[in-house]
């Protein structure tokens, strides 16, 4: 599968890599190839490819938008036209003054996210943890396997991303429409409340537990 990251610092960096490493052709979306972004992502892997945003999006079936909430209408409005169509996967999560809702819980970050690229097919996933759980080789083993939540309005496209859940070793789990993303994000003011704020391990992740289904 052809993937573009926009977006590859302590969330974006560790998903490409793995992606990469599955077999999937990833390549980083940059209009500077020197920065230090980039460097160290490649210091990572070395396979990746670069591109241009519009070039990295274009030949993309999946773009994963792993940048500064506060950043993405400058990242994403540039490339809504070549979005069009696109599997485009929000990490991203408005967090505020206090570690409150950025957007005042009026609306979700992934909502916002549609409306920046409204022909994109827009899933959010990978954005109720913190960056370290996203790594595999320091994450540690769960007598559960960790659930990754994740939803929109696609259904192809969820399907889509579901399987690079999977593949990544996380129980995929489907909580519905685009509109259960504010849902998310508040997941992750409680886990950024909890870990940053309270202490707790940074590796604390959510189990999906189902009654009457065995491994």
């Amino acid at each position: 599968m052809q993937i573009a990251f926009i977006g590859y610092g302590n969330v974006g960096a560790p998903l490409a890599d793995q992606l990469q490493r599955l077999g999937h052709a990833v390549t980083l979306a940059t209009s500077d190839p020197a920065s230090d972004t980039v460097r160290k992502a490649l210091a990572r892997n070395p396979a990746l490819a670069l591109a241009a945003p519009a070039d990295a999006v274009q030949q993309a079936e999946v773009v994963f938008l792993a940048t500064p909430f506060q950043a993405n209408a400058a990242a994403i409005g540039p490339l809504s036209n070549a979005l069009a169509g696109k599997v485009l996967v929000d990490c991203s999560n408005p967090v505020g003054p206090g570690l409150t809702h950025g957007l005042n819980s009026v609306e979700s970050g992934a909502e916002r996210v549609q409306q920046l690229a409204p022909a994109a097919r827009v899933v959010k996933a990978f954005s109720i943890y913190g960056y370290e759980n996203l790594d595999a080789a320091s994450r540690p083993a769960h007598a559960v396997k960790p659930a990754m939540l994740y939803c929109g309005d696609d259904s192809g496209a969820k399907a889509t991303v579901g399987g690079l859940i999977t593949a990544l070793g996380w129980d995929a789990v489907d909580v519905g429409g685009l509109d259960q993303s504010l849902a998310l994000e508040h997941m992750t003011l409680l886990w950024i409340r909890m870990v940053r704020a309270g202490g707790a391990s940074p590796y604390l992740t959510w189990g999906a537990l189902r009654q009457g289904v065995t491994a």
